[in-house]
């Protein structure tokens, strides 16, 4: 009798969301509160000013210093055959004032369709002092996170390329400090990206060329990380698919609209009560499973599914090929981390240099994001060798 008993009670939970007495209807759900849980999480920061002053689109755009942040295999029709940038994000202004994020990438082509490609990425999280439990002082630690990334690509035909990317991640968040008397460590990983990137500028639109473009990038791809010997953490695994449109009005004057969704691939949390599972499925699984699991197992079914996609929708207008004009909007579901902004910048070509500039505006006040600035310098050697030849 007790065995039948239990029986029909974990029949119930299953099919109702009922435990002693509580129900739980999966639609009430979609409208929780149910971010997704990953360490790392500043391999997502958009590091250059260009795509964030565009509402951090960047799958689809014309290929760029930094387009190993948003898709490696534009690299292969880069223009130019060197160059060199860096970037400087001051973040989190409105809470503190010593967050930064510095980035540096470098590409060279090897020849007309190979190019290889590295960067930088580093985060700076400031000073932090430790305090026992009767709070004294029991040390300082500066913590930081870095990815130094290496990268191939190689166009297919005159319209098609494809690129690969390897990462190195290290998070020294910790300084060896106890966590309920568990000891910590500086978490390393390892991941990779694979792109692919489509350009067809033979277009003509109201008798004026015009190029639509499109992209797709996995990334961080790799093992788990882990600052103590037991609890191991998830990458910020993702899914970029955009596209873009270039109509250039005349000689002197271009637009250029551009779209991008994320989907992170890692595994929903799931839903429990009383330890028992009531909806979603276990988060706790290998790298490739969790990947694959992203796309079904939210406890709110597939209007919750829906919401963890990103989207990001920017526009930019070049007059005469030397100065910009950028805008765009940044859109993440409220139960899904909240994150609504506009973005807007401005970039400059002088010579052999390029400089850009982004400013992010969030819909809600007292934002931590608000006040977000971004600089980025670039350098194209070979307009350098050109000019000093000339």
């Amino acid at each position: 009798m007790m065995k039948k008993i239990l029986t029909a009670v974990t029949l119930l939970t299953l099919f109702t969301g009922t435990i002693l007495g509580q129900t739980i209807d999966k639609k009430d759900l979609v409208g929780s509160n149910n971010p997704l849980e990953y360490s790392a999480s500043f391999l997502t920061i958009a590091p250059d000013s260009r795509a964030g002053a565009m509402g951090d689109v960047g799958v689809a755009l014309s290929p760029d210093y930094n387009s190993m942040h948003w898709n490696p295999a534009k690299y292969a029709f880069i223009e130019s055959d060197m160059g060199i940038a860096a970037s400087y994000t001051p973040w989190l202004r409105n809470l503190v004032n010593d967050i930064n994020l510095g980035y540096v990438s470098f590409y060279k082509k090897i020849d007309n369709v190979q190019t290889v490609a590295a960067t930088l990425l580093y985060f700076d999280l400031g000073d932090i002092q430790f305090t026992n439990e009767s709070g004294e002082y029991n040390g300082q630690h500066s913590p930081y996170e870095l990815s130094l990334d290496v990268a191939y690509a190689r166009s297919f035909s005159d319209k098609i390329s494809g690129g690969i990317a390897f990462r190195y991640i290290r998070s020294d968040i910790t300084g060896g400090a106890l966590v309920g008397n568990m000891e910590t460590k500086a978490g390393n990983a390892v991941a990779a990206d694979i792109s692919m990137y489509y350009v067809n500028d033979d277009l003509r639109l109201n008798d004026n060329n015009a190029t639509w473009s499109a992209g797709i990038n996995i990334s961080n791809m790799g093992s788990k990380i882990s600052y103590t010997e037991i609890e191991k953490d998830f990458l910020p695994a993702n899914l970029k698919i955009g596209t873009a449109f270039k109509y250039e009005m005349d000689d002197y004057n271009s637009l250029t609209i551009a779209l991008d969704l994320n989907k992170l691939l890692v595994p929903t949390p799931e839903y429990e009560l009383n330890d028992s599972i009531l909806f979603g499925k276990v988060s706790d699984v290998s790298v490739a499973e969790g990947m694959i699991q992203s796309f079904y197992d939210a406890p709110g079914g597939w209007e919750e599914e829906l919401h963890e996609i990103k989207y990001s929708v920017g526009a930019e207008y070049w007059y005469a090929n030397q100065f910009a004009v950028r805008a765009g909007y940044f859109h993440e579901h409220e139960t899904k981390g909240n994150r609504k902004y506009f973005t807007v910048g401005a970039g400059l070509r002088l010579n052999v240099f390029t400089i850009d500039f982004s400013y992010l505006i969030p819909l809600k006040q007292n934002n931590p994001l608000a006040n977000t600035v971004r600089f980025t310098l670039g350098l194209d050697f070979q307009a350098f060798r050109e000019q000093q030849n000339n």
